[in-house]
């Protein structure tokens, strides 16, 4: 019986030092990078040899106004575990994050009903004037 227990725990550590083959790095095929500059610009790209590929442009807009802020477009690609490429553009700004692709899942349409509701209520503001003196019901 002690026999059996060394050697499962004999079995075991040889299992658990066996070295992993998915540390081997991942070559990167292209990089390039513009600033920042002195007006806040700036860009990147990059590629690796696994098929990543990412790259970015931002900006400074209405600079020395209140208005400043930065503006932000790219976008990125690679190939999903269950072999569907996947693309991704974007834009940062004021607004705020707006990424755009093929498979974010998107909200489903408004049914009418409510449309017809908020069109209604859109074309008679004056019955949602909480402020407004009420009328007594006759």
């Amino acid at each position: 019986m002690n026999r059996l227990i060394v050697g499962l725990f004999a079995l075991a550590t040889v299992a658990l030092a066996a070295p992993l083959d998915n540390t081997t790095p991942i070559p990167i095929l292209r990089q390039a990078q513009d600033g920042p500059n002195p007006d806040g610009s700036y860009s990147w790209s990059y590629e690796t040899g696994n098929g990543i590929q990412a790259q970015e442009q931002g900006y400074v807009e209405n600079p020395g106004t209140d208005a400043e802020g930065m503006s932000v477009q790219g976008g990125y690609s690679y190939t999903g575990e269950d072999g569907v490429p996947i693309q991704i553009t974007y834009i940062a700004n004021k607004d705020g994050f707006q990424p755009q692709g093929a498979h974010i899942p998107t909200p489903p349409p408004i049914p009418a009903e409510i449309l017809q509701a908020l069109e209604y209520i859109a074309a008679h503001p004056e019955e949602n004037d909480i402020d407004a003196p009420k009328q007594p019901y006759n």
